[in-house]
């Protein structure tokens, strides 16, 4: 990208680094911006809000700026329900799917600020694009600073850069291709001059902690299709409850956009609720595969799927994080090499010994790894509504990091233990189709 120095088409100087990097943040931050406002004003413009006054549409839109950006805001005491309980507090619960916005313009940025860098410039342009997406998320909450509604200005200039940064760096690396020529240091270089043993305990460590994201990705996907099963086997309560609210065709389409931006929390709260750990939905509440107690809900619909009562069945949940882990033994077994287990047989002659103290071994770290993961996917997705009792709604993270570390351990002992057997049938399998290619070739 360079500076035209005429209407002609001739190109004049090149454009410097930090300046094209702070360009392309700005279009981040404006496209995304006007991505989020654009539902507003379809409310506003449907008569779907008491304050018609613009400069309140504008604020209200910087907040749901910085709200997708995970920028807590302040809310002021107001009153809730038919009690008119007061009710003020931080409004932290922020949606993880409208959060992607930002990460995949920022996504872009990089791909494309990487492509305009060499490996030792690339921070020049990250530098422009930092400070240009700090300086309008402080502006952005200066501006839109209200009594109803307090931002923290530290929190507003330093937390939208969370999100923007991640997807800058994943942009550039994806663009680069490797570490290496992202940031000029070779991996495989530096790797060669660590001793034997370094490198042995670095395959094992490093392919437990694939291991141990494969885990959580499992577990992830398996409460997906959980959650998703549950909004199926609910869609009556959750149409009853759209009908209810009789809020137009407007206000259910932003609400149905609303709903869709926290699906990703939702499948954290089924994650945990299927690792026996549950979450709450208000103070004093628990939901779990064994049953729920919760009190007075808003009316969203999308809380209609939620499962009352005592569940006979809901113990069998539990097994989803035990299937991811058997997933994970079985690709540590394909991809990786057990050099503490090698290590051990080597120490200790007894062969039975050897094999269960490993497995054990094994189960755990990656275990652990998943359980880790697993906390912090539940620290970004739970948080608060900032009103009455709804200031605790998510999964704990140190019950759900407990609960899923020990089943995907124990799934990892099963599946590196059966992974062999599930091998020699596959290659069984394959030299019989085989097999039978070629007697079918040669009739």
């Amino acid at each position: 990208m360079k500076l035209r120095a005429d209407q002609t088409g001739n190109r004049g100087l090149p454009m410097p680094l930090w300046l094209q990097g702070g360009l392309e943040a700005a279009q981040a931050a404006f496209i995304s911006a006007i991505v989020v406002i654009l539902p507003l004003v379809g409310v506003w413009a449907t008569d779907g809000f008491q304050d018609r006054n613009v400069d309140s549409l504008a604020r209200l839109g910087g907040q749901a700026w910085l709200l997708i950006h995970g920028v807590p805001l302040e809310l002021a005491q107001v009153n809730i329900g038919t009690a008119a309980q007061p009710g003020s507090g931080l409004l932290s619960l922020f949606p993880l799917g409208l959060t992607l916005i930002p990460f995949l313009l920022s996504w872009r940025a990089g791909r494309r600020l990487a492509r305009a860098s060499y490996t030792d410039q690339l921070w020049q342009a990250f530098f422009g694009a930092f400070v240009v997406y700090a300086a309008f998320g402080t502006a952005t909450g200066f501006i839109c600073r209200t009594p109803e509604v307090g931002i923290n200005l530290w929190f507003a200039m330093t937390i939208p850069l969370i999100s923007f940064g991640l997807g800058m760096i994943v942009g550039a690396r994806r663009e680069a291709g490797s570490w290496s020529r992202l940031i000029g240091v070779d991996a495989v270089a530096w790797l060669a001059k660590t001793s034997q043993h370094s490198r042995w305990a670095g395959s094992y460590v490093g392919s437990a902690l694939k291991a141990g994201f494969v885990a959580t990705m499992a577990s992830v996907c398996l409460a997906a299709l959980l959650l998703a099963v549950t909004i199926v086997w609910h869609w009556t309560d959750i149409i009853a409850v759209y009908e209810g609210l009789k809020a137009g065709a407007m206000g259910g389409a932003v609400l149905t956009i609303a709903q869709l931006g926290y699906l990703p929390n939702l499948v954290i709260f089924a994650l945990s609720w299927s690792t026996g750990a549950g979450f709450s939905l208000g103070v004093g509440s628990t939901a779990g595969p064994l049953g729920t107690a919760v009190g007075p809900l808003p009316a969203l619909p999308v809380l209609g799927a939620l499962p009352a009562g005592q569940l006979e069945f809901g113990v069998m949940a539990l097994a989803l994080p035990v299937v991811a882990g058997i997933l994970a033994g079985w690709w540590f077994l394909r991809e990786g090499e057990n050099h503490f287990d090698e290590w051990l047989s080597i120490k200790i002659k007894a062969r039975w010994f050897t094999a269960a103290v490993s497995t054990l071994f094994l189960g755990a770290l990656i275990g652990s790894v998943a359980g880790l993961l697993g906390g912090a996917l539940a620290w970004i997705a739970r948080g608060s509504a900032g009103v009455g009792r709804l200031t605790e709604i998510g999964p704990h993270p140190l019950w759900m990091a407990v609960w899923l570390a020990a089943e995907v351990g124990i799934g990892v002992v099963i599946g590196y233990a059966v992974g062999p057997w599930l091998e020699r049938s596959q290659k069984q399998r394959e030299a019989n189709l085989d097999e039978a290619a070629y007697d079918d070739e040669h009739a």
